[in-house]
């Protein structure tokens, strides 16, 4: 009955500046791109990585998200690596900080980056 996520939605502060940080950054392409006036909904971005597709929604004057790590609700995106070690190596060289220092689990190494809105991106390497 259930196939797959189909997307993940975020609403940036800035949706250009979103936009650059995952095509220009992370190697997200722009699968499409759509005005829409629907107050206060300006805009529909979505961008796509593999199979994976995150729907940017543009609007105006978006409420700041809480910063308490632990309350309800989705905590983060994770996007799988082939090396952990150029991953992390690549985003210094990109100026994004590593927020979270890659670890080994025994199964897999994990790190985390954030997105210029601060949301959680888990890097994760499978063994």
């Amino acid at each position: 009955m259930f196939k797959r996520i189909d997307h993940v939605e975020i609403v940036p502060r800035d949706a250009q500046k979103t936009i650059d940080f995952y095509t220009d950054i992370l190697g997200f392409g722009i699968k499409s791109r759509k005005e829409r006036n629907m107050p206060p909904m300006r805009e529909i971005i979505y961008l796509q990585l593999g199979d994976t597709v995150i729907e940017i929604i543009s609007v105006d004057k978006p409420e700041t998200k809480s910063e308490i790590p632990w309350e309800i609700g989705y905590r983060a995106i994770a996007l799988e690596v082939e090396d952990m070690t150029k991953a992390v190596d690549y985003l210094r060289s990109k100026g994004i900080d590593i927020a979270r220092e890659p670890v080994d689990l025994g199964d897999s190494y994990r790190g985390e980056i954030r997105d210029p809105d601060g949301l959680i991106i888990e890097l994760r390497q499978w063994k």
